[in-house]
C-alpha cells in the first residue's frame, strides 16, 4: 500500500470513530430528552418487546447483572416499569411498561425518527446504497479478522 492509500484509509478510520462518536452522543441525547439514560432506555426497549429476562440482556449486553438489576429498580422509580410474579412459575418474573413506560418510549421513537427523517432521508438514495454495501463489506472484514484464529489439528 502506498503512502496515499495509507493516508485515505486513516482519514476513512477517523470518519468512522467520529460517526461512531456522533450516534453515541445523539442517543445519549435522545435518552435524556426522555428523562432517561442510556441503560435506561435500552431496558425499556427490552422490555417493551415482552420477552426480557435480566440476566440474558445483560449476559447480551455484556453487562453484570447486578447492574441491570439497578437500571430495572430505577425504571420502577421511575414509574415507567411493573415487576410481577409470572403466572404459573414464582421464580419467573414478568415485566410490562407502565402507561408513563409507554408514553415515554413513545416519545424517545418520535425523536428518533425526527432525526432520521432530518438527516437520513435527504441523503442520494444512490449514495445511500452505497454506503450501506460498503458498510455490509467492512463489518463483515472487521468481524473475521477480530474472530478468534482457529488452529488448524497437527496430523500424527
Amino acid at each position: 500500500m502506498n503512502d496515499v492509500d495509507r493516508t485515505l484509509v486513516h482519514d476513512g478510520i477517523a470518519r468512522l470513530q467520529r460517526l461512531a462518536e456522533l450516534f453515541q452522543v445523539r442517543r445519549g441525547q435522545l435518552a435524556r430528552e426522555g428523562g432517561l439514560t442510556e441503560p435506561q432506555w435500552g431496558v425499556l426497549e427490552q422490555i417493551a418487546t415482552e420477552h426480557f429476562m435480566p440476566s440474558m440482556f445483560a449476559r447480551h449486553h455484556e453487562q453484570k447483572p447486578a447492574a441491570v438489576s439497578r437500571v430495572v429498580r430505577q425504571l420502577l422509580d421511575k414509574d415507567l416499569i411493573t415487576v410481577a410474579v409470572a403466572d404459573g412459575d414464582g421464580r419467573q418474573r414478568r415485566y410490562d411498561l407502565t402507561a408513563r413506560g409507554r408514553k415515554t418510549l413513545e416519545r424517545l421513537r418520535t425523536s428518533r425518527q425526527d432525526a432520521i427523517d432530518a438527516v437520513w432521508m435527504q441523503l442520494d438514495p444512490a449514495a445511500l446504497r452505497h454506503f450501506v454495501r460498503f458498510g455490509t463489506d467492512l463489518i463483515a472484514r472487521l468481524e473475521s479478522y477480530a474472530a478468534p484464529k482457529r488452529s488448524t489439528p497437527r496430523r500424527r
